[in-house]
């Protein structure tokens, strides 16, 4: 399994990042309308993203082989980008970037992760549902009169911790 470990401020493989989520959305050109904002994203805005939050990268073999960003949005963490080398699908990666998210989120004290994806995507519907979240709306792109894409939740469980809660237990 590829170590998952959250981008430090003098993080400087952002080329790699941004190349290998580009590779991972090349799937939905054609698929999805409008065309994703991943053909527009810079490595001076990933870099913002992760000051403004967090991003995590996972490395296998010294080369990015997923990416999830993160950032709070009221009681959530919002999750975006969360992209896996398409050679690499299956493998867990996402899981454990999710993962990482939810213990970002734990150590922030918010209740959820919160993501979006695209209507068309259902494979990605199914996929986030067994992660545990669950359709809580839909949003439209500015100009869009229809649905473009769906919000997903899911609840961060808090540890507990301290006497108090170990005497809690049966």
């Amino acid at each position: 399994m590829p170590t998952i470990r959250r981008t430090p401020p003098d993080f400087a493989r952002w080329d790699d990042v941004l190349a290998m989520a580009r590779r991972a959305f090349a799937s939905m050109d054609g698929r999805i309308d409008p065309p994703s904002s991943i053909h527009r994203l810079t490595t001076a805005q990933m870099s913002a993203d992760a000051a403004a939050g967090a991003v995590f990268v996972a490395e296998a073999d010294g080369a990015i082989v997923g990416c999830v960003f993160c950032r709070p949005k009221d009681d959530a963490l919002y999750i975006g980008k969360l992209a896996v080398e398409p050679a690499r699908h299956g493998g867990g990666i996402g899981r454990a970037l999710i993962e990482a998210a939810a213990s970002e989120a734990r150590a922030r004290a918010l209740s959820f992760l919160e993501l979006q994806t695209r209507v068309e995507l259902i494979e990605n519907h199914a996929a986030f549902a067994r992660l545990g979240f669950v359709r809580t709306g839909e949003t439209a792109h500015p100009g869009y009169a229809r649905p473009t894409s769906i919000t997903m939740r899911r609840p961060v469980a808090h540890r507990e911790a301290g006497p108090a809660s170990a005497a809690r237990r049966p």
